[in-house]
C-alpha cells in the first residue's frame, strides 16, 4: 500500500501534462501512486499517459467512455486508489521538488491527521511566481486543531488540491464530487467543518499555474450559475448535522461575498446574464439567512434590488476614482511644498558636524555605513549622526535613541540640504541635489564577484529593470570610495567611471571579524538553541539573475543537514533580496521549525552569523571575501558556475583560484563534510592565498580609518599597500571636493 495516491484528471492539457507527471514521478520521495484520469480528452493526453504507464508501474491510467467534468473525474479515480493519502492534482499544475518529502515527514510528525494543508505559489505565463499572501495562517500550529479551533484555516482558497486527504476518512463520510463549476466548494467546506485532526505545513508544494488562457473559471459563460446549486450542496451537508449549524453565519456570508465576487469579474458572466445571477444570488442568500443574524458589509447590497446594486458599484468606482485623484493632486502639491521647503534649506550654510547615513536601500542601521556611525560615536562624539530609513516599521529596528529621519519626509529634505556628509553602501535618490561643499562617502558592500554598473551593459538579462546610466548619474556625486583590496580598486573604477576617489580603507563591517575569537559568535548560537560544542556550517547561496524569481535550491538542505550528522548544525542565510519571496516557503521554513536547519536569513547583522560559525559552504556570494577575514574553512560550491558567469558575469574565476576546495555536486559537497576534507591541509593552502590576495587592507581599523581621514580630515597611517591614485586624484592626498 503506497502512502500517496496522486489522483490526475486530464482534459486538454497535452501542452503541460507531460511536466504534471515528471514533477510527481521525479519526486525524492517515491511511495506514491499516480491514478491519471483520461476525461475522453480530444487532444493527446490519452496517449501521454499511456507512454507514461509503460514505463513506470506506479502509473495507472483510466480511460473515461464520455466527458464528465474535472470533479467526477477525480470521483472516477478515488476507488482506484490504495495509499494512505489522497492527493488531487490539476494537470496543468506541479509539485514542487522534495513536496513529497515534507508532506510525508509533516504527516508522520502529526500522527496522521484526517487533512495536511500545504502551501502554493501561483506561477504566471510571464514567469512571474507569487506566494500565497495567506502563508502566514500554515505557520502558526505545531499540532493538530479543528477548524473550530483555528477558523482562519477557512480564510485560505477553498480549493481541493491544497491538501492532502487521509483516505479512510474520505471513504468513511463518503465525500465526493458533484458536478459543474466550483466543484471545490462542496468539497472542501465538508471536508474541513468534519474533520478532528487538521494539520498543517508551511511549505510551498505546489505551483498553481495562471493560464494566459483556457482556464475553466476564466470563460465567460452562464456556467458560472453553478456555484448556487455548490452552496446548496454545502447547506445541505450542514443542515443534517446539527453539530455544525455554528457554521450557518459563516457560510451564509462566504456564499454572499463569492457570489458578488463572481458577478463583479468582468470575464464570468455575459453582461445580459448578471441582473439574474443577481437576482438568484439574492434569493438564496435571504433563504438561508440565520435567524437572528444581518447582512453586513460587502453582503448588505444583496438586501436591495439590482438598481440599488449597480449604482453602488458605479459609486464606488467613482468614489475610487476620486481617490485617485486626490492623491494625485496631494503628492502634486507636497512634492511642490517640498521643493520649496529644499529650496528654502539649501539657502542655509552647510552643518560641518551633520553626518547622514544609509544602509541596503534604507533598511536600516546595517553593514559598513553601521561601523562607520559607531566609530564615528566613540572617536568624535561631536559628530551628529541622522539615519535615513524607509517607514516607521524599520525605524523601530533602530537602536534605542538613534536619530533618524523618514525618506521623503520635510525633515528628511531639510537634514539632506544641511549635511556636510554622506554615507552610503548603495546610493541616494536622484531627487536629492548634492551642494558644494558636502562629501559623499560610498562605502560599497563589499569586494565584488559579480559584474556591476557598465559593466552590466553588455549583460541585458542581469540588469533587467535596472537603468544603468541614471545609476551612473547618481554615482557621479560621489566624492569617495571605500575598498578593502587591489580587485576591489579596479573593479569600481571601471564599473563606475565617475569623479570619485578610491580609499583603501578595508571594509568597516569587517572590522570585528579581525582576530575574532571563537567566542564572538556565542550570543547568536544561544539565541538559536545551537547546542555548546556543534560545528556550525553557515551555507549563503547567492541570487541567479537569469532566473525570474532569482532563487533556485541547488541543493537539499534536509539532505545536506542530515549528511553533516551529530554534532553538526546547519545555519542557512538566503540573500537579502529574496528574504520575502517564496524562497523561503520552497522548504525552509518548514525546515527551520523543525529545528533541522537554523534560518538566519532575516538576521541584521551579518557579521554575527558569520562569528558564530566554523565554516562557509557558498556558491558565488561575495560574503566569501567577508568570511576569508575569519581565517576558518570555506566551500565553493559551483555546480552550475558556467551558467552563472555567462548570464550575469564575473570578474574572477573563483573555481581556478578559490578560498578552499569546489564542488560541483551535492555528492561531492556531502562527501566533503564526511571526509573532514572540508578543513584539511589544502583547504588552508588554498585559504591563504585567497586571503592575501583579497584581505590586504583587513586590519581592523577601517572604520577608524574612514572617521579620522575623511570626515574628521585627520592623518592616520595607511594599511600598508601601495596606493593607486583614483581617477579624480593626481596624488595620494585625500582632499573633500567643492
Amino acid at each position: 500500500m503506497p502512502r500517496f495516491s496522486v489522483i490526475v484528471p486530464c482534459f486538454k492539457v497535452q501542452g503541460f501534462l507531460r511536466e504534471c507527471l515528471d514533477s510527481v514521478l521525479q519526486q525524492s520521495f517515491g511511495d506514491l501512486e499516480v491514478i491519471a484520469v483520461d476525461d475522453r480528452s480530444p487532444d493527446g493526453c490519452g496517449a501521454i499517459l499511456d507512454e507514461y504507464a509503460e514505463r513506470d508501474p506506479r502509473v495507472r491510467v483510466l480511460h473515461l467512455p464520455e466527458n464528465v467534468g474535472l470533479g467526477r473525474a477525480r470521483n472516477a479515480g478515488m476507488p482506484h486508489a490504495s495509499g494512505d493519502y489522497l492527493l488531487f492534482l490539476d494537470s496543468d499544475d506541479t509539485l514542487t521538488p522534495g513536496a513529497l518529502a515534507a508532506v510525508a515527514d509533516r504527516l508522520a510528525e502529526s500522527d496522521d491527521p484526517d487533512v495536511l494543508v500545504f502551501d502554493y505559489a501561483r506561477t504566471y505565463w510571464w514567469g512571474g511566481t507569487r506566494r500565497n499572501v495567506l502563508a502566514d495562517v500554515l505557520a502558526a500550529e505545531d499540532g493538530t486543531f479543528t477548524a473550530a479551533e483555528r477558523p482562519e484555516i477557512l480564510d485560505l482558497l477553498m480549493v481541493v488540491w491544497n491538501k492532502v486527504y487521509r483516505r479512510d476518512f474520505v471513504t468513511g463520510h463518503g465525500f465526493e464530487f458533484p458536478p459543474g463549476y466550483y466543484e471545490d466548494t462542496p468539497w472542501t467546506f465538508p471536508v474541513m467543518l468534519s474533520a478532528a485532526r487538521i494539520a498543517t505545513l508551511d511549505r510551498i508544494c505546489l505551483h498553481y499555474r495562471q493560464r494566459r488562457q483556457g482556464n475553466i473559471l476564466s470563460t465567460t459563460s452562464r456556467k458560472h450559475f453553478d456555484v448556487h446549486d455548490q452552496y446548496e450542496r454545502v447547506f445541505a451537508f450542514v443542515e443534517g448535522r446539527p453539530e455544525l449549524w455554528r457554521w450557518r453565519p459563516y457560510l451564509h456570508r462566504k456564499m454572499g461575498e463569492h457570489c458578488l465576487d463572481i458577478l463583479a469579474k468582468p470575464d464570468r458572466l455575459p453582461p445580459g446574464d448578471k441582473a439574474e445571477f443577481f437576482h438568484r444570488t439574492a434569493r438564496m442568500f435571504r433563504t438561508h439567512r440565520p435567524e437572528g443574524t444581518r447582512a453586513k458589509g460587502a453582503t448588505a447590497v444583496l438586501e436591495g434590488g439590482y438598481a440599488a446594486y449597480l449604482l453602488r458599484r458605479r459609486a464606488g468606482q467613482a468614489g475610487r476614482e476620486a481617490g485617485r485623484r486626490a492623491a494625485r493632486m496631494r503628492t502634486a502639491v507636497g512634492k511642490r511644498a517640498r521643493r520649496g521647503w529644499s529650496a528654502v534649506q539649501s539657502r542655509r550654510p552647510l552643518d560641518p558636524d551633520l553626518v547622514v547615513y544609509s544602509a541596503s536601500s534604507h533598511r536600516g542601521m546595517l553593514g559598513d555605513p553601521a561601523a562607520v556611525y559607531r566609530a564615528a560615536r566613540t572617536i568624535a562624539p561631536r559628530l551628529r549622526g541622522v539615519w535615513v530609513v524607509r517607514d516607521e516599521e524599520t525605524a523601530a529596528t533602530l537602536p534605542p535613541g538613534t536619530d533618524h529621519v523618514l525618506l521623503g519626509s520635510r525633515r528628511y529634505l531639510e537634514v539632506t540640504a544641511r549635511a556636510s556628509f554622506f554615507v552610503n553602501d548603495v546610493n541616494w535618490p536622484g531627487a536629492l541635489v548634492k551642494r558644494p561643499g558636502a562629501t559623499h562617502i560610498q562605502t560599497h558592500q563589499g569586494t565584488p564577484l559579480k559584474y556591476l554598473g557598465a559593466d552590466l551593459l553588455d549583460r541585458p538579462g542581469a540588469r533587467l529593470g535596472f537603468d544603468v546610466p541614471r545609476m551612473l548619474r547618481r554615482a557621479d556625486r560621489w566624492d569617495f570610495g571605500l575598498v578593502a583590496n587591489r580587485h576591489a580598486e579596479l573593479v569600481w573604477e571601471r564599473a563606475f567611471p565617475c569623479h570619485f576617489t578610491s580609499v583603501r580603507t578595508g571594509s568597516p563591517r569587517n572590522d570585528v571579524l579581525v582576530g575574532a575569537g571563537a567566542s564572538r559568535g556565542a550570543e547568536f548560537r544561544r539565541r538559536h538553541g545551537i547546542p555548546e560544542g556543534d560545528t556550525v556550517v553557515l551555507y549563503a547561496p547567492t541570487r541567479r539573475d537569469h532566473l525570474r524569481g532569482g532563487h533556485v535550491d541547488r541543493i537539499d538542505l534536509a539532505a545536506f543537514a542530515a549528511g553533516l550528522g551529530e554534532g553538526h548544525t546547519l545555519v542557512v542565510r538566503l540573500h537579502p533580496s529574496l528574504a520575502n519571496g517564496p524562497a523561503r516557503g520552497a522548504g525552509l521554513a518548514e525546515l527551520a521549525r523543525r529545528g533541522l536547519v537554523v534560518d538566519a536569513t532575516d538576521e541584521p547583522d551579518a557579521a554575527e552569523v558569520m562569528l558564530a560559525s566554523d565554516a562557509l559552504v557558498t556558491d558565488y556570494s561575495s560574503i566569501m571575501f567577508d568570511y576569508a577575514v575569519l581565517d576558518r574553512p570555506i566551500v565553493v560550491h559551483a555546480d552550475d558556475w558556467e551558467t552563472f558567469r555567462a548570464s550575469r558575469g564575473a570578474y574572477l574565476d573563483v573555481t581556478a583560484r578559490p578560498p578552499g576546495h569546489v564542488t560541483r555536486s551535492e555528492r561531492e559537497l556531502t562527501w566533503l563534510f564526511e571526509s573532514g576534507a572540508w578543513r584539511d591541509g589544502e583547504s588552508a593552502a588554498l585559504r591563504a592565498d585567497f586571503r592575501a590576495r583579497f584581505c590586504e587592507f583587513e586590519d581592523g581599523r577601517a572604520a577608524e580609518r574612514v572617521v579620522r581621514t575623511l570626515l574628521l580630515g585627520e592623518a592616520m597611517p595607511a594599511t600598508g599597500a601601495a596606493r593607486i591614485p583614483g581617477p579624480s586624484m593626481g596624488s595620494d592626498q585625500l582632499t573633500r571636493s567643492s
